[in-house]
């Protein structure tokens, strides 16, 4: 037993709470409940499911549709003197919650870019499903094994051509520096493509294809996102934007493969939110905390389980026919690019300092929102008393 508080070095957490942990997943739970059942797909797979917009599907699907679900994550285990990662108490929490509810779920932890992963998914949907209906890919990872030549590739965050300067905040202090990054050399962009763009994805559907494991008039969604001018040069233009540029060209080629059988394969694109990536990407921790005072202003703020909710009820299950952008993806960035929305935030960027920070940004809902997201800051959790870092038990939580 040992007491587990937030350690934070560079904007990156390297702590997690159990309790809390499981105390989050549960509040997204009684909110997909609150809205009603959704007439979703029955049996999904969710690749990357444990945190954010991935654990966000995962809870939709099987609380919101009451779906049989198989989540695949990468989570390192808590021992007896240390933590585990948050998406580790996450997966705990969403597994006995799920079996207490009376539904089906079954959590492979490994690396989802491996044969093995990939087969250890397959054989359960075979075993235990037949096949699955709906597939969410939501990978976010920093490196990546080739699987048929072992070579190991990195993703970076830079821009592309020239250097970026940009606004960076520290979201424990309220202090804020310039952050200049170097541009991308071009065997860091193809490395970052092969990361983070396309080609596991494909993969992924291909074996399922093969193996006869997707249902007939399946559905594949990868999640992305694009963004405003304030970012391209570190997002949109840059080594991500690469990857997700890559991303969307295999979508298409999934979408050709599976429409003859009544399937599709889409991008969705989602607003920009707290995670453990975005909060250490250069201007991109000072937009959010900007985005959030203006959106917020307005009611028009959502987290992750909100827009997952929103994209399952009102656009993919909703009945109606789908509204996609003239790039054929979804837009759940919508409220995110209001015209007024971005007015304010670009105003406020240019006028943001660390004495006027709380007229323009939200910098206390940032910071409360990426403790969340590692189990801290949850309401009715003594955190002086110690606990048991090898599991959770989201049961006994008030």
């Amino acid at each position: 037993m040992i007491v587990i508080r937030p350690k934070i070095r560079n904007n990156i957490c390297i702590t997690a709470h159990p309790q809390g942990c499981a105390q989050q997943v549960r509040a997204q739970i009684r909110y997909v409940r609150s809205r009603g059942p959704v007439h979703g797909p029955k049996r999904v797979l969710v690749i990357g499911a444990s945190n954010g917009y991935g654990l966000a599907a995962r809870i939709v699907s099987a609380f919101g549709s009451g779906a049989a679900t198989i989540g695949v994550a990468y989570e390192r285990p808590g021992t007896a003197e240390r933590s585990a990662t948050a998406g580790w108490y996450n997966d705990l929490a969403f597994d006995a919650e799920a079996h207490q509810a009376g539904l089906r779920a079954w959590t492979i932890n490994g690396d989802a870019f491996t044969e093995e992963i990939k087969r250890k998914a397959i054989d359960t949907i075979m075993s235990q499903l037949g096949q699955v209906d709906l597939v969410i890919y939501s990978i976010a990872a920093p490196r990546r094994i080739d699987p048929a030549t072992g070579e190991i590739y990195s993703s970076v965050i830079k821009p592309i051509g020239r250097p970026f300067t940009a606004k960076a905040i520290d979201f424990l202090t309220g202090a804020i520096v310039e952050i200049t990054s170097a541009p991308a050399t071009e065997a860091e962009i193809a490395h970052t493509v092969k990361v983070m763009g396309g080609e596991d994805w494909e993969l992924w559907i291909t074996k399922l294809i093969r193996e006869k494991a997707l249902a007939e008039g399946a559905l594949t969604v990868s999640l992305s996102y694009i963004g405003t001018e304030l970012t391209a040069a570190i997002y949109r233009n840059g080594t991500i934007g690469r990857a997700k540029a890559d991303l969307e060209a295999a979508a298409k080629r999934l979408d050709g493969r599976l429409k003859p059988f009544g399937g599709r394969a889409l991008i969705s694109v989602h607003k920009a939110l707290v995670t453990r990536a975005s909060a250490v990407i250069p201007g991109v921790s000072l937009y959010i905390s900007l985005l959030y005072k203006a959106m917020k202003e307005r009611g028009l703020h959502e987290g992750c389980i909100q827009q997952m909710d929103r994209l399952y009820r009102d656009v993919l299950f909703s009945g109606k026919s789908l509204p996609l952008d003239s790039d054929g993806r979804i837009r759940l960035d919508d409220w995110e690019m209001r015209p007024d929305v971005q007015r304010q935030v670009a105003e406020s960027w240019a006028r943001v300092t660390a004495e006027n920070l709380s007229q323009h940004a939200d910098l206390r809902g940032f910071r409360d929102e990426f403790l969340r997201h590692h189990g801290f800051g949850m309401p009715g959790i003594d955190y002086s008393k110690p606990v048991d870092p090898t599991k959770v038990e989201p049961w006994k939580m008030p």
